[in-house]
Formats: C-alpha cells, structure tokens, sequence
C-alpha cells in the first residue's frame, strides 16, 4: 500500500498548499495534485510547493490535468472540451510517503458524476482535512468530517489555519471525534524559510497514518 495523506479543505483557499508543502518537507514526501485549475490567473499548486519545500524535483508530480479557469475541475474541463472520470486518475508509483492534494473542498465536482471525495475514497489514503479558526469553521468543518466519513474514508486529524481559537479547536476536537494535529498561523511571508520552520512543529508520517480519529 501507499503511504501518504490526501489533503483536502473546507473550502477553496483554506490554506491547503501550504499545509502540503509543510508535510513534504517535514517527510520528504512526494507531492502530487491530480487536478489544477485556475493556471490562466497563477501558478499552479505543484511549482507553487516545489518552491516552498525545496526538495528534490524528482518528488513533483504533474497533475493528471490542467486547466486554465479557476473554476471546479469539472467546469474547468468542460470549458476546455474535456471529460474527467475517476477511472483517469491512478496514484503515481513512487519509494516513499506521497502528499496528494485536492481541488477546493470535499464536494467540489469532479467529472461525471463523481465528486472529490470519490477520488478519495478511489486511492484510500488518510485524509487530513484543513479548516480556518475563525466563524464558521465548526460548522464547515463538521460537515466536511461527515462527509468523508460517510464515504468510508479513514479522517487521519484536522489542521487549522489562522488565528489561535481555543473554543473552536475544541469544538472541531469534540464534536468532530477528531485529532487537531496543528494549528498554524498564516505565514507572514509565504517562502521557504518560513516554511521549513512552520514544518517542524507538524508530527511525523508515522504518528498521522497510524491515529485513528473515525
């Protein structure tokens, strides 16, 4: 089997790339995002965390596909002609953990018919799931856990992003019957440097696959 996560949000911009790139530095883990969109409006989320990691290039994977317009992957494809299905999508063989990273949120549509959660539930890695701290974030974060696990899916623990929130950390913690494993302030300066010192206080690969929060 596979070792590795697939880090999905609550939402778009949630902060998930960041948290991947701090997991690929802190296992020298692989990256792969099987689905980019938005690429006409900036650079994608893989050149984006092989900047932030610094690890070797060999551990970059290019998306499965690419598209221009920050849009679901399945609007995205359908203004470019193109069908996704879920049978497209096959986890790269690699020596070592992989950090698979989604497209916006849980239920964004996929391709006919399927949702993210589906490619999910199709590789069957842990899912780390990342939420904000602030107003909002218990019930998006409830919801999302639901979900995932109403899939089958295997909730290896929460990050959260932003402003320390006690209550909300808690709430998540208790009423989501789930590990927080980090909450991290949004860097002040997205680079490499804060990166690998954000890394370091993430757990290691073993601690996360090995937690049960289901």
């Amino acid at each position: 089997m596979t070792a590795g996560v697939f880090v999905t949000g609550t939402d778009t911009g949630v902060g998930k790339t960041v948290v991947c790139a701090c997991l690929v530095r802190r296992w020298g883990a692989h990256y792969w995002k099987p689905a980019q969109t938005g690429l006409a409006e900036e650079a994608g989320d893989t050149e984006t965390v092989a900047r932030l990691a610094g690890r070797d290039r060999t551990r970059w994977h290019a998306p499965r596909f690419a598209f221009g317009a920050p849009l679901s992957v399945e609007a995205a494809a359908a203004r470019e002609n193109v069908t996704v299905s879920l049978a497209d999508f096959e986890l790269p063989a690699v020596a070592g953990p992989i950090v698979v990273e989604g497209a916006g949120g849980v239920l964004v549509p996929l391709g006919r018919g399927a949702l993210m959660v589906d490619l999910m539930a199709r590789f069957a890695l842990p899912v780390v799931l990342v939420a904000r701290t602030t107003l909002g974030t218990i019930n998006h974060t409830l919801l999302s856990l639901e979900v995932l696990r109403g899939r089958g899916l295997r909730v290896a623990g929460v990050v959260l992003v932003g402003d320390a929130s006690a209550g909300n950390r808690d709430a998540i913690a208790r009423h989501g019957n789930v590990r927080i494993l980090h909450e991290m302030e949004r860097l002040r300066a997205i680079s490499p440097a804060e990166v690998a010192q954000a890394a370091a206080l993430f757990p290691d690969l073993a601690e996360v696959v090995e937690t049960r929060s289901d």
